[in-house]
């Protein structure tokens, strides 16, 4: 082969040599539905009104990402991931501040396992995930989210480099490890404070195990987290979850004491059970209960019990028709004074993939 042609021949291959070595995909999940509430708001929070309109994310929180692979050689690859979140019903992001809310990371990996960085998801929520008694599905109103993976904690601070006063469920400025050893999995996790003069003020720490094998899971973790002023939150999970043919039982229980002033502190429990049918035709149905109880210095222990119902239906791998109810029975005043003592909530949507 003349010289010219074969140094054609190499620049037109490279590309395609590269892409071989590399990934690059865009994913995204659409989920909308009709929800019709009777004791909550369309926010679902307590409420005397009854409210219907078009939700977001009932089923699965609606998002779009990017996430990508490059093989370096030896065992060891490069990668990163972006992902937001949506709002179906009104085209914005689910958080104003922030595009990349749900990941912007970039890391390392190889046999020895892998290191992120970036904004990511707390220990917590890595451990709860494949737990969860309801599959992780209605994250706005899913205690073991909401409370337990602290999406949206309450208490009025930002511990951690949350970026917000709501939730620490994912930090800014975090280093994560992940590491596989047989049916093991491991984790440890620092968020950098980046406050100056004081290197843990607003930083946290945190590790967790997992263990997969033979039908059975078993996940917990600890994460402690702190605000710029110093005063400290810790959170700890443990669950399992067990696969039988087309059932699948889970349960959890987690606990977090955050310190909200020097004199006051909030205790909060999540304990959860549910299970996950698999019947013929496509159709699934999940079913789970969760008990939260709140005790705040000086005040009365409250909380409440919530139950929820999906029923599943798919057109497609990609493609699902959704039912779903749910019940919640304030404790001691949770809901405050001018609201009844419980709230329903039933959604019909659907839910596309790609």
């Amino acid at each position: 082969m003349p010289a010219k042609k074969l140094v054609l021949t190499a620049a037109f291959a490279a590309p395609a040599i590269a892409l071989a070595q590399s990934s690059l995909a865009m994913y995204g999940i659409a989920d909308a539905g009709v929800r019709h509430t009777a004791g909550m708001s369309a926010a679902n929070a307590p409420s005397a009104a009854s409210t219907t309109g078009l939700a977001s994310g009932v089923n699965t929180t609606s998002r779009f990402g990017f996430r990508g692979r490059e093989d370096l050689g030896g065992g060891l690859h490069a990668l990163f991931h972006f992902e937001t979140g949506l709002n179906m019903d009104t085209g914005s992001t689910a958080n104003a501040s922030k595009f990349f809310d749900r990941a912007a990371i970039v890391g390392l990996g190889g046999g020895w396992g892998q290191v992120t960085a970036g904004r990511q998801t707390n220990v917590l929520a890595d451990a709860i995930s494949p737990v969860d008694a309801a599959g992780m599905r209605f994250a706005s109103f899913n205690p073991n989210i909401v409370t337990a993976a602290l999406s949206n904690h309450g208490l009025g601070l930002e511990y951690g480099t949350a970026g917000s006063s709501s939730g620490s469920y994912r930090l800014d400025n975090a280093l994560k490890y992940t590491g596989h050893i047989g049916p093991v999995t491991a984790r440890a996790m620092y968020s950098f404070g980046e406050n100056t003069g004081s290197g843990s003020a607003q930083s946290s720490a945190g590790a967790g195990l997992g263990y997969a094998a033979g039908g059975w899971t078993v996940s917990g973790a600890y994460q402690r987290f702190q605000t710029a002023g110093g005063l400290p939150l810790q959170a700890t999970t443990l669950g399992a979850a067990y696969q039988l043919g087309g059932v699948r039982l889970a349960l959890n229980t987690a606990r977090s004491d955050g310190k909200t002033s020097a004199t006051a502190h909030t205790v909060q429990r999540v304990h959860s059970a549910g299970a996950t049918w698999s019947v013929a035709g496509g159709i699934d149905l999940t079913t789970a209960v969760y008990r939260l109880q709140r005790e705040r210095t000086g005040m009365q222990g409250d909380g409440y019990i919530r139950a929820m119902l999906f029923a599943e239906y798919r057109l497609s791998r990609r493609t699902k028709l959704y039912a779903e109810l749910d019940r919640t029975r304030w404790r001691s005043g949770y809901q405050g004074a001018a609201n009844q003592d419980h709230a329903t909530g039933v959604t019909a949507g659907m839910l596309h993939s790609f």
